[in-house]
């Protein structure tokens, strides 16, 4: 092809291919990717910037440069999505709205508008088909690519593909995203969160492990706050300490997901990527420091765990029917309590009302480790929240 197999190189404005250089030297962009296995890797995260906010900008250009909040205002609404404009302020997705607004006053706040998002996202899958059939939704706004020769629909490297996706969404469409590639799942989800917005990120598997070692352990896939904090009292602060570890000696202290611990360290994640699968429930839970026996630390717990189930119902245009509340005492019993909503809904107000007078039934003195909250019977976001529930 023609390549310089040194360090091949990749216009992202005019999507060709050349060799080594700062500039394209076709069109004279300095939007220009390069890397020494760009046209090797074939699995590709696609994640859209800014998704919410960049809808509504796209669709009100006098917002071009306005911070924007997309969410439900008042009350105990949450941040859905910030623009990044309205990010160098602080705000942030699953924040409460009324810290968002301290943090950035003159944001323009907008609720969101999930039928619009959804159509938004049926454009992007559309064109997503048209190079791969093998791609799988994480939510509206995300996705991995199976690029590899056997599957992909145009003979042409990965690279190519995504630099043409990437300009396809961009000018028919009217937003933009980021991508990661790589050579599995982990390491192209790892690559997309970097250079945001607009950004093109490769992570090749030779240097995989040495750009692993210098982060927490908390960058891994599968690590939540209460591993990370396990791992951490065990010696394993960063990927460096478990690189150190031998396989023998991660699953004598972790059971089977030492092995998995192990892999991932090293950059290697053998998980397939899959076509989409429809949820069966949303749910987030988290592990205290410190056991905790009062009502009110854990209804705070309780009610942050619901923002960020709302954020994710929205994200996924779904809205839950069933209540589900889950504890874990001091003793690693697990009490699980379900609850049929009125109506489904996509609000964490609603979440946490539902869920507080079950855990005030449980609060009886017990120590617990852990709270989870989250919602079954999912359904479609038309059937959320009648106005009717609120009145």
């Amino acid at each position: 092809m023609g390549y310089d197999q040194t360090m091949p190189s990749l216009c992202l404005d005019c999507c060709k291919p050349f060799k080594s250089g700062a500039d394209c030297p076709r069109c004279g962009s300095a939007r220009v990717v390069g890397h020494p296995e760009l046209f090797d890797l074939t699995v590709a995260h696609m994640d859209c910037d800014a998704f919410y906010a960049s809808v509504e900008k796209r669709d009100r250009p006098e917002l071009a440069d306005r911070p924007v909040i997309v969410g439900h205002p008042g009350g105990r609404g949450v941040v859905t999505t910030a623009c990044y404009v309205a990010r160098k302020f602080g705000p942030r997705s699953a924040m409460p709205m009324f810290k968002a607004l301290e943090l950035c006053p003159h944001a323009v706040v907008i609720p969101p508008d999930i039928a619009k998002y959804a159509q938004v996202s049926a454009q992007i899958r559309a064109l997503l088909a048209k190079a791969t059939p093998i791609f799988e939704p994480l939510s509206l706004d995300e996705a991995y690519l199976d690029l590899s020769p056997g599957v992909r629909l145009v003979d042409k490297p990965a690279a190519i593909l995504l630099a043409r996706l990437a300009r396809a969404v961009e000018t028919r469409v009217g937003i933009t995203i980021s991508v990661g590639l790589s050579a599995n799942k982990f390491l192209a989800k790892l690559a997309s969160d970097r250079n945001k917005p607009r950004g093109f990120t490769v992570i090749g598997r030779a240097e995989a492990a040495g750009q692993l070692a210098p982060l927490p352990v908390s960058t891994l896939f599968g690590v939540g706050r209460a591993t990370a904090s396990r791992l951490e009292a065990a010696g394993f602060s960063t990927i460096a300490d478990l690189q150190d570890a031998s396989e023998a000696d991660l699953i004598a202290r972790f059971g089977r997901f030492g092995r998995a611990l192990h892999q991932m360290a090293r950059g290697e994640d053998s998980r397939a990527i899959t076509p989409d699968r429809p949820a069966k429930s949303v749910s987030r839970e988290t592990t205290f420091a410190r056991d905790v026996r009062d009502f009110a630390p854990l209804a705070q717990a309780l009610d942050l765990l619901a923002a960020k189930v709302a954020a994710r119902l929205l994200r996924d245009e779904v809205a839950g029917s069933t209540l589900v509340m889950k504890l874990k005492t001091a003793d690693f019993k697990v009490l699980t309590r379900n609850h049929k909503l009125p109506a489904p809904t996509q609000r964490a107000e609603v979440i946490a009302a539902a869920a507080r007078p079950l855990l005030a039934r449980e609060t009886d003195g017990r120590a617990f480790r852990l709270i989870g909250v989250g919602v079954t019977d999912l359904a479609p976001p038309s059937e959320a929240d009648p106005p009717d529930l609120f009145g």
